[in-house]
């Protein structure tokens, strides 16, 4: 006998019996749909049926062999470090990103280059096997061991890799394939969620890698249940403006690797193309000293990397001064706004205040702190900020500068790239040994006074 009909959050994937107008898990309105349930194999007899089932297969972890930690080279280094090494055999990789950013692109890059390996499947829902075709021409690959499948039928995709012997596949995207014996229409809920449960059990049973290309919302969020990224090892962003070529990619879970590096592209005409040197994308050359601007060093991942911080301070037109910030926390600035106005004595209720990062950089960090106060007491006083110097370090809401962590690294990297002035915290002062001029300071009028 079929189940009763059920309904589904379509953003979180919230399961209830009736309809709802606001989701109760995750708050949503007007996301609740009717899905008809699939009928339910039949029972075995006895109330304890589930008890009699076979026992599963449980072995001591001594004496797993760890086989599936083999790790598949995508020809991208930068890739590779946000991976943690790699492809892991049998993992399930989910790619995010705006429409245009370039996640096809990469895809076929890395499938020309895993190819090496033996048969790769790219099976792709929104283009046709001739645009695939047009596309590796203009980035100049090869596609050796390549297989493309223009079809949206999850089943005969997984049959294809079966027969080809695939020992990875592409799924651009998962929102354009389906499965036949489900009533919903592709990109609903149900068909996402089942979908990619089902690519998750043939990854595990067969050691095959699965990438999944996954669309966002309006808002930058994977499209479909939050279960989506529950169910996979590795959950990738690409971020990136489409009309700038800088692209950042960032790893928000992995269960393989770290979640705290980045992998760094420029779009060019033969595709993604890496950017291994971070300093040289945010760190622009200025010909000339000029007020608001300071150059700090943030830590991505476990590499340093330069950027230049600019603020600008403007005479306000309205009743309410305006804050605005672009790469860095809206309320951290805030919060070093009332630093200045209290501990440094800067007026700033009758000025609109201006912060961005240049080169598109996002810094949640705070060791971008002591360079960020610079930068507005620079502007504020209109006086330029040394050229060859950089600084960093955190800010508390006693105007105290606190030490921040890698602090030699961050301070080797200052001297790699010519700075002849580094000005950090005064507890990490102890053990940096470089041939530049390093001043620690404890508090941030200190720091202002070694600037100006």
């Amino acid at each position: 006998m079929a189940k009763s009909a059920s309904y589904y959050c379509t953003a979180c994937g919230y399961e209830t019996g009736k309809w709802l107008g606001r989701c109760p898990s995750c708050g949503a309105w007007n996301t609740v749909e009717e899905r008809p349930a699939l009928a339910a194999p039949a029972a075995k007899a006895g109330r304890h049926a589930a008890a009699q089932a076979a026992p599963a297969a449980a072995l001591p972890l001594d004496q797993i062999r760890p086989d599936g930690a083999a790790r598949l080279k995508t020809g991208l280094g930068e890739l590779d470090r946000v991976l943690g090494g790699g492809l892991v055999k049998g993992s399930v990789v989910l790619l995010g990103g705006d429409p245009g950013i370039g996640k096809s692109t990469l895809l076929l890059q890395v499938c020309d280059a895993l190819g090496a390996h033996g048969p790769v499947l790219y099976a792709t829902g929104e283009e046709s096997a001739a645009q695939i075709r047009l596309r590796a021409q203009r980035l100049g690959i090869q596609g050796r061991g390549l297989f493309v499948a223009a079809e949206t039928d999850l089943g005969a995709i997984l049959a294809a890799a079966q027969e080809k012997g695939c020992h990875t596949l592409i799924v651009d995207s998962i929102q354009t394939v389906y499965r036949p014996e489900l009533p919903n229409s592709a990109g609903s809920v149900t068909q996402i969620r089942e979908a990619t449960s089902l690519l998750t059990r043939a990854a595990k049973q067969t050691g095959m890698t699965v990438v999944i290309v996954g669309h966002v919302t309006k808002e930058g969020a994977l499209a479909g249940p939050r279960l989506l990224e529950h169910l996979v090892d590795a959950v990738l962003y690409f971020e990136g403006d489409r009309f700038d070529s800088f692209r950042i990619l960032r790893a928000v879970k992995n269960r393989f690797g770290s979640t705290n590096e980045i992998g760094l592209f420029t779009m060019g005409e033969r595709g993604m193309e890496e950017s291994p040197d971070p300093s040289a994308l945010f760190l622009p050359e200025r010909e000339q000293e000029v007020p608001g601007c300071a150059v700090f060093c943030t830590i991505e991942g476990s590499r340093p990397v330069l950027a230049e911080l600019q603020a600008l301070a403007a005479k306000t037109v309205f009743g309410n001064p305006r804050r605005a910030t672009t790469g860095l926390d809206y309320n951290r600035l805030t919060m070093l706004i009332a630093v200045l106005e209290r501990k440094l004595g800067v007026s700033l209720g009758d000025q609109d205040v201006y912060v961005n990062i240049a080169g598109g950089l996002r810094v949640e960090e705070r060791a971008a702190d002591l360079a960020c106060v610079a930068a507005l007491y620079s502007s504020v006083k209109n006086l330029p900020m040394p050229k060859k110097t950089a600084l960093f370090g955190e800010i508390g809401l006693t105007g105290e500068v606190r030490a921040v962590a890698a602090a030699d690294k961050r301070a080797a990297e200052c001297a790699k790239l010519g700075f002849e002035r580094i000005i950090l915290p005064k507890g990490n002062r102890a053990g940096i040994s470089l041939p530049v001029e390093v001043v620690g300071v404890a508090t941030a009028a200190e720091a202002l006074r070694a600037l100006f």
